[in-house]
């Protein structure tokens, strides 16, 4: 997916290959660290892209697993990849640093499945509307005025690079029906905001669902993000009050996935979603 490439997912590549390579060889962490001289930690957070190893790391590894020229090629691309700067750098200090793993990820998935139960989804909300919303909580979260523009800034890029640009990501969305109801911003923000919804839910790549206001809880959870990738596993990303946790173990992500397939059997199909958002929007006029 070249116009949508990731340094982070690289680095994770990066990671996982080093590691099947010292398994093929034979090797537990220990050894590895033991023959080169490091600490087994070090191995350990160069194998879970904790720590992005130097060029001459890389290479003193393939050199003790033996690695061909082909494999050796590939991975310092994968190292040199991995250290080129994201779209996001600019706006870094405004975002909570949970969040840049994220932006990254985010950029190789094709496919994003998002539950909400609160605000319109972060990928479907229009600039005044998520001005608004950060506006609301920050008081509460206590960001410079400065950030706020930055994160807002963070939030309309990341629509266009993902849904908007010439290889949008498959992008489903559920959300209550109160969502349609809770203001921010006035009532022409709302009445905006819901018209924006409308003509995006007509994109072939985009899928919006509603659960009515008279279906009971369908779960004890709150938002996640489920990002499907083509060839690296599952990863699923929960906003928490005090930073962000990205779930990555198999049967977790797993549980994830059948509660979202869940959530779409509950909700409302296509077009009674559509027209549900149209009725709300009269109520904004």
């Amino acid at each position: 997916m070249p116009e949508r490439g990731s340094p982070t997912l690289r680095h994770r590549r990066l990671g996982r290959e080093l590691r099947r390579l010292r398994e093929r060889a034979g090797m537990i962490g220990e050894d590895a660290s033991s023959r080169l001289g490091w600490s087994t930690a070090k191995v350990s957070r160069i194998e879970n892209a904790k720590t992005l190893p130097s060029i001459s790391d890389v290479e003193a590894l393939l050199d003790l697993y033996g690695a061909d020229r082909a494999t050796r090629e590939e991975l310092l691309s994968l190292r040199r990849d991995a250290a080129q700067k994201g779209w996001w750098e600019e706006y870094r200090e405004a975002l909570p640093p949970d969040v840049i793993p994220l932006l990254g990820l985010e950029l190789e998935a094709t496919e994003i499945r998002n539950w909400e139960t609160q605000v319109v989804p972060g990928l479907l909300q229009t600039e005044p509307y998520a001005r608004a919303l950060l506006s609301h909580f920050q008081p509460v979260v206590q960001v410079p005025h400065r950030w706020l523009e930055g994160r807002v800034a963070v939030r309309m890029e990341r629509q266009r690079i993902l849904l908007f640009d010439s290889n949008p990501v498959k992008f489903y969305a559920v959300f209550e029906e109160s969502v349609l109801r809770r203001q921010f911003g006035d009532a022409s923000v709302m009445r905006e905001q819901l018209a924006h919804l409308v003509e995006v839910s007509e994109s072939d790549h985009i899928e919006m669902r509603i659960l009515a206001q008279d279906t009971p809880p369908p779960m004890p959870t709150g938002p996640f993000l489920h990002l499907k990738f083509p060839d690296f596993p599952d990863v699923v990303y929960l906003e928490e009050f005090f930073g962000a946790r990205y779930i990555e173990d198999t049967e977790q992500v797993y549980a994830y996935e059948r509660a979202f397939d869940h959530l779409l059997e509950l909700a409302m199909d296509e077009e009674s979603s559509r027209q549900c958002i149209r009725e709300h929007l009269d109520r904004w006029k």
